[in-house]
């Protein structure tokens, strides 16, 4: 197993912490979020990525916070991203799986998005990139608080070139707004041109408060990558594909401050979700994590996480603490001074870790949810409860090559057990007979969450679901 890389010293290699900062900017706070599918823990130079470089990655963490226990808010594309943009557990606003060109349901338009929070404060909102909240025309960005929208309702994968299911999905539409401009566009300039539609929305508004979501279809599969950076890792396509993707983030990086708004521009770099590991030499790598993509175990969900905010963020430091992809919302509604949706949250303010003080530990605890409403897991940050269940292991199988997916066993039964997140990243070594009194402190979190949002495992309904939208 490939060892977990020691954090501190990758960061202090980069550049040393500095002091935290307090002083905030007097205008307005603008948000970048770039959320990457499918890259997994350990595919940036920071994380022990070899064969290519990040160096802008690496920029961003010399310059600002690197969140090691950051997790996504379920293993899979729709419902993690239903959690970054609602600030809640999938589960709790109907979401699960992966939305395709059949669904009939979608983002329900009584959530509230980030892009909505914000439009409060007189934001200026765009999405650029992968959607994957429903396809359908209400379920789609400029319908739910964003004013620009360029890019595909659901993964590239979802095309009649795909490498299982050849013929079952339609042209993959290209949007613009809410309307088609292109079918099966070309998946090697993605990265190229929802990075410049991003560029060109950050110049026309450097002025304006703005939130810009710029979600990257890649490095999930198939894999494309521009004849810029073709050939150019010594991992192959993959290697390629992350190098492509760091470019992005420098341009990003480079208009902020060309435009002087780097002072008050936060940037946020993430995952929505593990490495597809049966693509082998296409997927990413866990990092030594346990697992990837579909599975609630570390590697499904636990990303790397960068922030940057010049004179706010402590320069080249490592935040050990619990954090998720729920908290953005929250965090950026009491940045901007906006209120939170009425409906209830998940998700916590996590300003006072990304300013420095290390003493702050707004959450205290994680759910990993998984399949349509199973609680799978519970942690607390040091300790994982895992419970019994049906699900995914890559394990036991060698991987595809070059785009073709290897096999999989899906009717895989974990037995559960206690880990030391500590100690044992990697989730290896069951300690749940040695510390009874952890465990009864996991179940109590895990009883509390099947009483508020059920858990398929032990058929409980839970009483505060919410439903998704469905089509009008």
């Amino acid at each position: 197993m490939q060892p977990i890389l020691p954090f501190t010293a990758a960061l202090a290699a980069l550049g040393a912490g500095s002091p935290a900062f307090s002083a905030q900017p007097a205008k307005p706070v603008n948000f970048v979020v770039i959320y990457l599918d499918d890259m997994g823990y350990g595919d940036l130079t920071i994380t022990g990525a070899t064969g290519y470089r990040t160096p802008n990655l690496d920029r961003m963490a010399k310059k600002g916070v690197f969140f090691s226990h950051y997790y996504s808010p379920q293993a899979v594309c729709s419902a993690s991203r239903a959690g970054l943009l609602t600030g809640c557990y999938p589960n709790r606003v109907g979401f699960a799986g992966a939305l395709d060109h059949t669904a009939k349901i979608g983002i329900n338009s009584e959530e509230m998005t980030i892009a909505e929070v914000l439009k409060k404060k007189g934001y200026a909102t765009a999405a650029f990139g992968k959607w994957h909240l429903g396809c359908q025309t209400q379920f789609l960005p400029t319908h739910n608080g964003f004013d620009e929208y360029f890019g595909i309702p659901y993964s590239h994968d979802m095309s009649p070139n795909h490498p299982t299911s050849k013929n079952y999905y339609p042209p993959l539409p290209l949007i613009e707004g809410d309307k088609v401009v292109a079918t099966n566009p070309d998946n090697s300039q993605f990265t190229t041109q929802f990075t410049e539609r991003a560029v060109h929305f950050i110049q026309q508004h450097k002025t304006d408060p703005f939130f810009l979501y710029l979600a990257h279809p890649l490095p999930h599969v198939p894999l494309a990558v521009s004849d810029k950076f073709k050939g150019k890792s010594q991992q192959g396509l993959y290697g390629d594909v992350m190098m492509e993707i760091d470019w992005s983030v420098g341009q990003v990086m480079d208009v902020l401050e060309e435009m002087k708004i780097e002072n008050n521009t936060l940037v946020i770099f993430t995952s929505d979700n593990g490495p597809w590991l049966n693509y082998g030499n296409h997927a990413g790598s866990a990092g030594g994590l346990r697992e990837g993509k579909g599975t609630s175990f570390e590697g499904g969900q636990r990303v790397p996480c960068l922030m940057y905010w010049k004179g706010v963020i402590p320069e080249g430091i490592v935040c050990n603490k619990l954090v998720s992809g729920i908290d953005i919302l929250p965090t950026l509604a009491g940045i901007a001074g906006a209120p939170l949706p009425e409906r209830r949250i998940d998700g916590v303010n996590i300003i006072e870790l990304m300013k420095g003080n290390m003493d702050a530990n707004p959450r205290k605890s994680f759910l990993y949810y998984y399949r349509k409403n199973s609680l799978e897991a519970v942690s607390n940050g040091n300790w994982k409860l895992v419970f019994p269940h049906p699900g995914r292991t890559y394990e036991g199988f060698a991987p595809g090559k070059d785009g073709m997916p290897g096999p999989v066993n899906e009717n895989f039964n974990s037995d559960g057990g206690l880990y030391d997140l500590r100690r044992d990243p990697g989730e290896r070594y069951n300690v749940k007979e040695t510390y009874p009194e952890i465990v009864a402190d996991l179940e109590k979190i895990a009883a509390d969450a099947r009483e508020d949002l059920g858990d398929d495992l032990t058929k409980n309904l839970g009483k505060n679901r919410r439903e998704p939208g469905n089509l009008n």
